[in-house]
């Protein structure tokens, strides 16, 4: 097991496996050091965390939640690629969508719950660079999804 995967461990979390691709596209891709994940929803064992709009069906605290399952679905991507977490060098970006009442304007709490789920997987590696983003809509109703980039060794 790796540091990465031992630093969840501490906080009772596991890699989970990867999701299959809801769509013509893969998890994730590697392109010379950089690995990229495709947008990453909240499910846990195929199960939807939860549903609807930030403000509204869903609250912050509840999306930030999702938007930490969100990241370690991605980590769960990238893992499908490099193999060992511990080869990842740097988390480079996140970028964070969150379906929000129109009222809502707390997008970049909800996205705390990636950033801080990082940094405390991988440690100063975990510090990044985030956008979080409100949308009207996201795929099956989802209040949140995340994608991520990361450098790795060779």
């Amino acid at each position: 097991m790796s540091v990465v995967e031992d630093n969840l461990a501490a906080l009772g979390l596991s890699v989970p496996e990867v999701a299959a691709p809801a769509g013509s596209y893969v998890p994730a891709l590697r392109n010379g050091n950089l690995i990229y994940t495709s947008g990453q929803i909240p499910t846990v064992a195929g199960e939807l965390q939860a549903v609807g709009k930030v403000g509204a069906e869903v609250s912050a605290e509840e999306a930030a939640a999702c938007a930490q399952t969100c990241v370690l679905n991605a980590i769960a991507a990238v893992k499908s690629v490099v193999g060992d977490l511990d080869k990842v060098t740097q988390v480079v970006k996140v970028l964070g969508f969150v379906a929000s009442d129109p009222s809502f304007d707390g997008q970049p709490g909800v996205i705390n719950g990636a950033s801080d789920l990082l940094g405390k997987a991988f440690g100063d590696k975990g510090a990044h660079a985030r956008s979080a983003v409100g949308v009207a809509v996201l795929p099956k109703n989802v209040p949140v999804e995340v994608e991520i980039v990361v450098a790795v060794e060779d």
